[in-house]
């Protein structure tokens, strides 16, 4: 056996950079910006130095600022990709309106999933630690926010559905029976905003299209047809007044010709010959009572130049016949009116 001494391999030192090491927690962190520079090393030992114990729990600065920067962080790069797929989703021409909100709502609520687990992933929380408080929020969920999240099921539901869209025009009646009617402008997560013509808008939550009866004028087809009544005398010629009852319709722009305007007579009323004129138009979202009035303002002139007679309400009254009657209409008739007495005059 030679008494030659073989000597050990010298272990070549290995550099770790902080950005291989694993960032589980602020204290993982903490000591891979230690290891990789003194100066920041040093400040990040005196902001973690700076800390209150609660029970078994040590809170220093230097976990707050973690956590501030994880937030940050997450939250940046959750609403950067937000934004991206907004665009992504807008420009695909083969979705509709709808289909294209749903898949929006839908990569959010991915996005911002996704963004919540990496961030409890990089703050090292243990998932296990929140069971007991998973099983409270759960409780404030069924009974705190039962109403948001039946809103934004609602909202859902409406969207995949296509039953109500943006840019439909709809009337809906709350339980109290008071009617809105407008154009559905967005379907939000909790809301539909819903703009009137005076441009008021309202905000009504998704559930109250669900349970309450809504009237949308223009689900299959945006053809509206709007009814303009109209009374003229009896002593009219009723075949001219109707023709020039369809020349005024005719006349509004926004009034279609297919399908044409019609007039229906409708009744024989106390004091008129009653009418209604129905016209169809396409563009419910600009208003129904701006036609009827343009209708109504040219049957008037059309009226006046042939002489067709819009009636005031008339009433026939008979007088029973008495003696004292009687003795009246004689006197009134022949002019020898009866002398109040200084008697009567005091009564009156």
């Amino acid at each position: 056996m030679s008494g030659a001494v073989v000597a050990a391999p010298t272990p070549t030192p290995t550099v770790t950079h902080f950005v291989d090491q694993p960032l589980a927690s602020a204290d993982d962190l903490r000591e891979a910006v230690a290891s990789h520079s003194n100066t920041i090393g040093g400040i990040v030992n005196t902001l973690d130095s700076l800390a209150i114990q609660v029970g078994a729990t040590r809170v220093s600065v230097w976990d707050l600022t973690v956590v501030l920067i994880v937030m940050a962080l997450v939250i940046s790069v959750a609403w950067g990709a937000s934004k991206l797929s907004h665009r992504l989703i807008t420009n695909a021409r083969r979705l509709d309106m709808t289909q294209r909100l749903l898949a929006e709502k839908a990569m959010s609520l991915i996005i911002w999933g996704v963004a919540i687990l990496v961030g409890i992933d990089l703050l090292g929380i243990d998932l296990t630690a929140l069971t007991v408080f998973s099983g409270a929020f759960g409780l404030a969920i069924g009974f705190g926010l039962q109403k948001t999240f039946g809103n934004l099921i609602a909202g859902i539901i409406l969207l995949m559905d296509k039953s109500i869209k943006p840019g439909d025009v709809i009337a809906i009646t709350d339980q109290a029976g008071n009617s809105t009617f407008g154009q559905i402008r967005r379907i939000g997560i909790r809301a539909v905003s819903l703009t009137t013509r005076d441009q008021k808008e309202y905000l009504i939550p998704n559930e109250n299209l669900m349970i309450n009866q809504v009237e949308n004028w223009s689900y299959s087809s945006k053809n509206v047809r709007i009814q303009v009544p109209v009374g003229i005398s009896y002593n009219a010629d009723i075949v001219r007044a109707e023709e020039l009852m369809l020349e005024a319709a005719r006349s509004v722009k926004r009034v279609l010709q297919a399908p044409p305007p019609t007039a229906w007579l409708e009744s024989y009323g106390d004091s008129s010959v009653n009418f209604i004129i129905h016209c169809w138009i396409t563009d419910p979202e600009e208003g129904t009572g701006n036609v009827r009035s343009e209708v109504l303002k040219k049957l008037w002139h059309l009226f006046k130049a042939e002489g067709i007679e819009i009636p005031f309400p008339q009433r026939d009254i008979n007088l029973r016949t008495s003696e004292a009657l009687q003795e009246l209409v004689e006197a009134l008739r022949s002019g020898n009116l009866p002398a109040i007495s200084d008697r009567d005059d005091e009564r009156r």
